[in-house]
């Protein structure tokens, strides 16, 4: 039983294999596409989806169906008939956007007449590991195509009816075309898939994992090919002492309530001491979606009496640095603007920090010295997504600093090459 359970899974080994081969063949295919043919394929695709969206709700409600609804990836999980018109206009979006390919970043031309070009090229094979979150599967394909890369999707097991179904209209779709399928291809599930990709050296040339820190840290861990990594998004906004308790109610209600299960929302709320006075106000419109605060002792008196006792808790150590991807949220009270800086440079993961004040130098000082991304001054951490920063889409968030930093778009996926030209140049 055992030995045919190994020959099972070597030959499932081998598939993958083969399948990883494919695709990294199918980079030529892409080199001689011009961009209106991409942006022809790219705006097909948006229809279909649009002309299948029956089909796909299904396939998500079979996804959703074996997911607890208390799950904090459910939402993510989840497409409704908004977020797929959101995708498929997202990918015009990207249509529309000029090539990143072919772009001269410098040229020199050396004593003896040599002339030297650096020019952006693709990476060749992208491979992007995501869990529940159906539409990084068009994000990246759309995001890729225009980049000249081919995408290698491994998608969890959570979401593989509806990454099933997204892939097959792509691939449906490049068929009509006459492109190879294979620039996009989706791999199995399970975690043997991810484990090969990740040795796979000779054909893939970078990584990228989107998902829990679990899943980041595991390819950061094991993978030998190199990785960008997209980080968990744990949020601060700081009410500064001269902060406008207008803006700071709107600002954190939206931060925090908008989406909980994305890496923008708030985590922490940072408030100067001189005005937990206008803490109940500032949070107040946050029972309305029964958020829970865990407050630091300050901020708990400062809201008992003004604020559902059923939702305000004493916070613990563990309430500071936590992802909450839920109705959830701290408060940490400060002396200073010095004081806000440390608590979040000790608990950031260097993802989005907000500032709320009307003073200047509080602004310039909390830009320069965080440590994040995105640095945001009177503005909700809920715009860092690559489409409001005008980039089409994003294939995630880096809270690295090597080659991306932020939003990924289209000119994060792509390399350079030297081209050096000359009239027969020799070196002596």
């Amino acid at each position: 039983m055992e030995s045919k359970q190994n020959e099972q899974a070597n030959t499932a080994n081998e598939a993958v294999n083969a399948v990883i081969k494919q695709a990294a063949e199918a980079v030529n295919s892409l080199i001689n596409m011009d961009d209106r043919q991409i942006a022809k394929i790219l705006n097909d695709t948006a229809d279909r989806l649009l002309a299948e969206k029956d089909n796909v709700l299904k396939a998500n409600r079979e996804d959703l169906a074996r997911m607890d609804t208390a799950d904090p990836k459910y939402d993510r999980l989840k497409l409704t008939s908004e977020r797929i018109d959101g995708i498929a206009g997202d990918m015009k979006q990207v249509a529309l956007l000029p090539s990143p390919l072919g772009k001269t970043l410098s040229e020199a031309t050396r004593p003896n007449g040599m002339v030297i070009n650096k020019v952006t090229v693709p990476f060749g094979v992208i491979g992007v590991i995501y869990e529940a979150r159906p539409n990084v599967t068009f994000d990246v394909f759309s995001l890729c195509i225009k980049s000249g890369n081919v995408c290698l999707l491994k998608g969890g097991s959570d979401a593989d009816s509806s990454n099933r179904i997204l892939v097959g209209i792509i691939r449906n779709v490049l068929e009509d075309h006459g492109v190879n399928p294979n620039i996009c291809t989706l791999l199995p599930p399970g975690h043997d898939a991810t484990q090969i990709l990740l040795q796979a050296v000779d054909y893939v040339d970078l990584v990228i994992p989107r998902g829990s820190c679990g899943l980041i840290d595991f390819v950061r861990r094991q993978s030998r090919i190199p990785v960008i990594e997209t980080g968990a998004g744990i949020c601060h906004t700081y009410f500064d002492r001269f902060g406008d308790k207008e803006k700071g109610r709107e600002i954190v209600f939206n931060a925090k309530t908008r989406r909980v299960s994305v890496c923008n929302a708030l985590d922490c709320l940072v408030i100067h001491r001189e005005r937990l006075v206008d803490l109940p106000y500032i949070c107040g419109k946050l029972s309305e979606r029964q958020v829970i605060i865990y407050a630091d002792q300050p901020a708990f008196n400062a809201l008992t009496g003004h604020y559902p006792e059923s939702f305000l808790q004493q916070a613990t150590e563990d309430s500071f640095g936590t992802e909450f991807l839920d109705y959830k949220m701290s408060i940490r009270t400060v002396d200073s603007l010095d004081e806000a800086l440390k608590h979040i440079a000790r608990h950031s993961s260097k993802h989005s920090e907000c500032i709320i004040s009307e003073s200047e130098e509080a602004l310039v000082k909390f830009e320069q010295h965080v440590d994040a991304a995105c640095v945001y001054a009177n503005v909700s951490t809920a715009f860092t997504d690559g489409a409001q920063f005008g980039f089409g889409a994003e294939i995630g968030i880096s809270t690295q600093k090597m080659h991306a930093r932020g939003p990924m778009a289209l000119p994060e996926l792509t390399t350079y090459k030297y081209i050096i030209k000359g009239n027969g140049q020799i070196r002596s």
